[in-house]
């Protein structure tokens, strides 16, 4: 989960993977007769409420009497925070507001310091206050708890629901899907380098290719993000296997360069992150210039202008797609829903334009995943698209109900798929799928 940099949280989040795992082998608990398992209460029918392909809800209320506080983890420096400035910008462009009506806090650490500025916020006459990472979220809620007159989001978390707060509210787009089409962006241009013998003995392990992954942390918006992009590169070769590398920080240039370059040299063609620098690109452009054949698939912003020769795309968000739909509804004196979560059927998620070194076809291809995705003829996290230790899982708990970092409650394998971000919108798939290896954990 984004930006909790705990390394207890890490350990905890091993035992959750083992316990998860372990699950696959005990008897499926049984459903409720519709084909879905008990507690699917979550973020389906709210979803829907959100804002369709950026155009915004209707306003009935004073767009005049809102004002927005946003605490952001980093500057618009960072990929991550960039994206959520570009939505709650955006978004504000849509409906009307101000940028008098806006006040940002940039580069706010994951400790008190939330609470001081949420304070400031809220003197300076803020009634929607935004934190935009996981580890803002503690300090939230006790402003949320403090100040019932505002209405706080925070974005990626996942204690609204259990606070029973009416304030305080938790948002996460689907970008698994859009991870899940740059995975088929790069499984096209695999596909084009062995069709054309450009591999070399180096870039296999055994009949497999090698591709690679720079992670920020082994948890579960991590692990979701980076199973979605390796079943999309699977999805066009099969024979793939992919090393993760985690940097163990959500922003350091230099770990996730020396990561990629690491990668690289141990013979994989393809490099994806879930990382916010362009360490990794910028290695991976660095190699393709001096002779090696590899390539780069980015997150949060197009790698383009740091590696031209390399880029492939980039999975994004589309934050004002949420933003348009918790400010409308703010304005309008509603109840921003308590987990929301869309994709690309809601216009959430998307990536970014294709570089030159894509393989011929690519945009069709793309077209048509997507098209499949809108319409749920294509679900990423298909149970008959993996194995955990051999095995089909039949499934998974996605709700952690006593704070261990273990999910202990809400099965949500049902229909032949995982329902990643249904219970709440935060990620919670952390299986570790047969093919993708943890290099240093």
């Amino acid at each position: 989960m984004k930006r909790f940099l705990s390394l207890f949280l890490a350990c905890l989040m091993v035992v959750a993977v083992a316990l998860t795992m372990a699950s696959c082998e005990n008897e499926e608990p049984a459903g409720d007769g519709t084909g879905l398992p008990y507690g699917f209460e979550g973020t389906k029918e709210l979803a829907a409420q959100g804002a369709v392909n950026g155009v915004a809800p209707e306003i009935t209320g004073d767009v005049s009497k809102i004002k927005i506080g946003a605490i952001l983890i980093g500057d618009a420096n960072e990929g991550y925070t960039k994206a959520h400035i570009d939505g709650i910008t955006q978004a504000a462009a849509q409906l009307g507001i101000q940028e008098s009506q806006i006040v940002w806090k940039y580069s706010t650490p994951e400790n008190e310091e939330v609470t001081t500025r949420g304070e400031q916020l809220i003197a300076d006459g803020c009634n929607v206050v935004i934190t935009n990472s996981y580890g803002h979220q503690t300090y939230t809620l006790e402003l949320a708890s403090k100040h019932p007159e505002v209405q706080f989001i925070a974005m990626t978390g996942d204690m609204a629901a259990s606070s029973g707060l009416s304030n305080l509210s938790n948002a996460f787009t689907k970008v698994y899907e859009s991870r899940y089409v740059a995975g088929v962006v790069a499984g096209m241009k695999l596909k084009e380098l062995i069709d054309g013998g450009k591999l070399t003995d180096a870039n296999y392990d055994g009949e497999n290719v090698k591709i690679g992954y720079v992670g920020a942390f082994n948890f579960a918006e991590v692990m979701s993000g980076y199973t979605a992009f390796y079943l999309g590169v699977k999805s066009i070769v099969n024979n793939v296997v992919m090393d993760v590398h985690f940097t163990d920080s959500w922003y350091d240039f230099d770990k996730e360069k020396a990561a990629a370059a690491s990668l690289v040299e141990s013979g994989c063609v393809i490099i994806s992150q879930h990382a916010d620098s362009a360490g990794a690109p910028t290695a991976v452009e660095e190699a393709f210039n001096a002779g090696k054949t590899v390539y780069c698939v980015g997150y949060n912003v197009s790698m383009l202008d740091v590696a031209p020769n390399a880029a492939l795309t980039s999975a994004t968000n589309v934050w004002s797609a949420y933003y348009s739909y918790a400010f409308a509804t703010a304005i309008n004196g509603g109840k921003i829903a308590t987990n929301w979560s869309a994709g690309y059927k809601e216009g959430a998620v998307k990536i970014t334009e294709l570089g030159s070194a894509c393989a011929e076809g690519t945009q069709a291809k793309v077209d048509e995943v997507i098209a499949k995705l809108k319409s749920g003829e294509l679900n990423v996290f298909d149970t008959s698209k993996f194995t955990v230790d051999g095995k089909t899982i039949t499934w998974a708990y996605a709700t952690d109900s006593d704070g261990d970092f273990a999910y202990d409650k809400n099965n949500v394998v049902a229909d032949g798929y995982f329902h990643e971000s249904y219970v709440q919108s935060a990620p919670a798939f952390n299986l570790k799928i047969d093919g993708i290896r943890w290099l240093n954990k």
